[in-house]
């Protein structure tokens, strides 16, 4: 089965956007260096890959004591990655969009979640969920936006 986007019938799906002061090129690249996510992204507590980001790469990466493995779906630098994969029952899409704005970027994602532990208790997963992504973009515009992060 090919993937090509999020799930839109997942139990749960969450969309946000930001605009970061900074060039596409530069953002991208910051995004997309899953090694030196630590740097910036303080909810990550390991993330690794071997080999650059392309279709088929699985890259490792834990928080909140959650180990996740994802696999890369879709690239179109510098403007889409699409990742995902399972993790303790729950199958995780998670796309990020990125548009040039003048000097800025508009960064957009969208993610979904499923699998019986979210089915479970989808509200709370879904505010967990939101409140994740919210994170990461304001992280991402942080460290973007000031690169001596």
């Amino acid at each position: 089965m090919t993937i090509t986007g999020i799930d839109e019938s997942a139990a749960v799906v969450v969309r946000h956007q930001i605009r970061i002061n900074a060039p596409i090129n530069q953002v991208w690249a910051l995004h997309t260096d899953v090694n030196n996510w630590t740097t910036w992204q303080t909810d990550i507590d390991t993330a690794v890959t071997d080999e650059p980001l392309q279709p088929g790469v699985t890259f490792h990466w834990s928080t909140a004591g959650l180990q996740v493995a994802s696999t890369v779906y879709a690239v179109d630098a510098p403007h889409r990655i699409l990742w995902g994969g399972p993790a303790h029952g729950i199958t995780g899409i998670h796309e990020w969009t990125f548009t040039p704005d003048g000097d800025a970027t508009l960064v957009a994602t969208a993610e979904s979640w499923d699998g019986e532990p979210v089915r479970a208790d989808a509200d709370n997963l879904r505010q967990a969920l939101d409140a994740s992504l919210v994170g990461w973009l304001n992280l991402l515009r942080k460290a973007a936006e000031n690169p001596t992060h």
